[in-house]
């Protein structure tokens, strides 16, 4: 079996602007979750049969007491925010396997989703729906892979090699050293990306560094490459058929109403 795990916080984000960038901005109450929703079926009809879908419940984590600069909700668009929680529950109506998380992110639920399907000799792949490159470090040979829908690729280990120049269990220490605006970490001043893949390359993990080569520095990179290392310890199942898509549930019907979408139930009831 194929398992394939899906960030749902991403696809609320690429569903919202995608459809503003059409509906020259004007925004649907629930749009973005019509449209993640259908992009979750779309998956189905062309055969997955295992599914997770991990959303960032709220946008704070355990990471924000580490780094005070670590994102934040701020500045995300209350027509947006406001969509996260009915996607959760929507999904759920719907018959797909949902991680709300709070204390860990999305990002964390992938990882520890993949840890565990992968562990499972049934499993012949497992795909990571995001684009976000902290997710990299878990790709596994050909064995777990990231699929950027956005940039239309698939990447195994030797992509993540050829796109970062590094192994992917040395993502954290490269994001570590490079940084990550999104995630609101600026990395270590004067290494950018040929430096920071150059050093890991000569000397492993950051750890492993001669104390010269970050110097007063050395304490700042390992901060970073705790916010950047992925927890892969939540117990989100414990047999990867719990994840098999089963059907709508009875609840569907009325979140359907409610999105003024009837041809997610139509859909959903063809497979």
């Amino acid at each position: 079996m194929i398992v394939h795990l899906i960030d749902g916080t991403y696809e609320l984000f690429r569903q919202f602007y995608g459809r503003r960038h059409f509906s020259k901005g004007k925004d649907e109450r629930f749009g973005a979750v019509s449209g993640a929703l259908h992009s979750l079926l779309e998956m189905i009809e062309t055969g997955a049969t295992h599914v997770g879908v991990a959303t960032d419940h709220v946008i704070e984590s355990f990471r924000n007491d580490l780094w005070p600069d670590y994102k934040t909700g701020e500045g995300i668009e209350p027509a947006l925010l406001a969509q996260f929680h009915p996607l959760e529950e929507a999904l759920t109506a719907m018959g797909v396997v949902v991680w709300p998380m709070i204390e860990l992110e999305a990002d964390d639920a992938l990882a520890s989703a993949a840890q565990i399907a992968s562990g499972d000799e049934r499993v012949e792949k497992v795909c990571i729906w995001t684009p976000d490159k902290d997710l990299a470090q878990c790709v596994r040979g050909d064995r777990v892979v990231q699929v950027d829908r956005k940039g239309k690729t698939i990447r195994n280990a030797a992509g993540v090699r050829e796109k970062f120049g590094v192994e992917p269990e040395l993502i954290p220490d490269f994001l570590a050293l490079v940084g990550d605006t999104a995630d609101g970490y600026p990395g270590i001043a004067g290494i950018g990306a040929v430096t920071a893949a150059r050093l890991l390359n000569q000397y492993g993990a950051i750890e492993t560094f001669p104390p010269t080569v970050l110097g007063e520095q050395r304490d700042r990179g390992l901060l970073f490459k705790t916010l950047a290392r992925l927890r892969t310890d939540a117990p989100l199942f414990h047999d990867v058929d719990e994840l098999r898509w089963r059907g709508p549930t009875d609840a569907f019907a009325a979140w359907t109403d409610r999105l003024g979408d009837p041809r997610l139930l139509e859909r959903s009831r063809k497979m």
